[in-house]
């Protein structure tokens, strides 16, 4: 129990660095509003780092003292974790873990409250299973992405464009025309009218089939401002960037130029030619894009990303160029969830050839059709 008085506007300023949540690592419980009723109270409590009496939890007898008033030493909690430090678990609670906890939770609110409204961004969530904590698609594991690009959440719950639980399945005739339409009426919805506003930004975060999250890109398209995610699995899964070794992307040009096009992206696999050949036939230009191991961990940094439009806008052109004008191109992906995004993104619907988007289907042994951007 405290014995000091702490003054009315120290406990202000607490409140103001604690953002009013507790201050516990892992925690950030807001301790204005019941969680379950929803009524809102001060629920905090004030709790020393260093007691105020060298008897007390991590008590010293100079420092006690000293430091009892000192907002340094004072830390915002509920009532959990006043009672876990000074009760159930003082031990394990040393004083330099929680001064790192205090530290932590006001730097982060710091970054974040110093934020201008050019760092906000609508944050899109497209797949399955979206806010369910057994998901990589909820908003507790893509938030602290944005953190690390130095923006925030336009709202605080994001904009859900979920794939339904269908009876079709992806070997079933109508499964990619009703899939299709699904996304294109929640866009139509969810995002359209957001876009209709100036200057807005959404960082996009995807788990689909590769030929939806295509379409998801080509309904974006290049005009607004878009970041788009991919989830990294090692060393821990996580969705926020990070650097990697310098490595080239590499493009096959094929050795004759004949009527039908082919495109094949093998970057998180290897697709090699004869599977192709077994869907168009061997009357057939194919064209690769690759690179030296094509892996599903190889998207690591936002500059591979950025390059990888780079190469494909420039493949697309010398396609069209060698080709002609009046063609399509039948394209079969193996690339990450953020390639196949900025594939859409980077299609241009009055210069680039229409796009026949094909899935790997191992029930029905191999590629197939599943739709055209046009």
């Amino acid at each position: 129990m405290s014995v000091s008085y702490i003054p009315q506007d120290v406990r202000y300023r607490l409140w103001g660095k604690a953002a009013g949540r507790c201050q516990y690592r892992g925690c950030n419980t807001p301790l204005w509003i019941d969680k379950l009723t929803k009524a809102e109270f001060n629920s905090a409590y004030i709790a020393h780092i260093i007691a105020d009496k060298p008897s007390g939890p991590r008590g010293d007898v100079k420092l006690s003292i000293l430091l009892g008033k000192d907002i340094s030493n004072i830390m915002l909690l509920c009532d959990a974790h006043h009672r876990l430090i000074d009760i159930k678990e003082v031990e394990g609670h040393p004083v330099e873990l929680l001064q790192e906890m205090k530290k932590e939770h006001e730097n982060r609110i710091e970054l974040i409250t110093e934020m201008d409204t050019d760092r906000e961004s609508h944050v899109v969530l497209f797949g399955t299973n979206i806010g369910d904590h057994s998901s990589p698609l909820n908003k507790n594991s893509v938030y602290p992405a944005l953190k690390v690009e130095k923006r925030y959440p336009a709202q605080v719950e994001p904009i859900a464009l979920n794939l339904d639980n269908s009876l079709f399945k992806d070997n079933d005739e109508f499964f990619w025309t009703v899939e299709t339409k699904n996304l294109q009426q929640q866009f139509k919805e969810k995002v359209e009218p957001i876009l209709s506003k100036n200057e807005m930004h959404f960082s996009l975060f995807g788990i689909a089939p590769q030929p939806l999250l295509i379409k998801l890109g080509k309904l974006f398209s290049d005009i607004p401002v878009v970041e788009t995610f991919q989830r990294q699995r090692e060393p821990e899964p996580t969705w926020e960037w990070s650097e990697c070794e310098e490595f080239t992307y590499i493009v096959k040009v094929p050795e004759k130029i004949k009527n039908k096009i082919a495109l094949i992206i093998s970057l998180s696999g290897a697709v090699t030619d004869d599977r192709i050949v077994s869907v168009l036939g061997e009357d057939i230009s194919i064209w690769t894009l690759t690179i030296d191991n094509p892996n599903n961990d190889f998207l690591k940094s936002k500059h591979q990303l950025s390059e990888f439009r780079q190469i494909f806008r420039k493949l697309l052109n010398d396609i069209k160029f060698r080709h002609g004008q009046n063609n399509e191109i039948h394209v079969f992906p193996a690339a990450p969830v953020a390639v196949n995004i900025e594939i859409g993104r980077a299609w241009m619907p009055k210069a680039d050839l229409p796009m026949r988007i094909y899935d790997q289907n191992y029930k029905m042994g191999g590629f197939q059709y599943a739709l055209t951007i046009r």
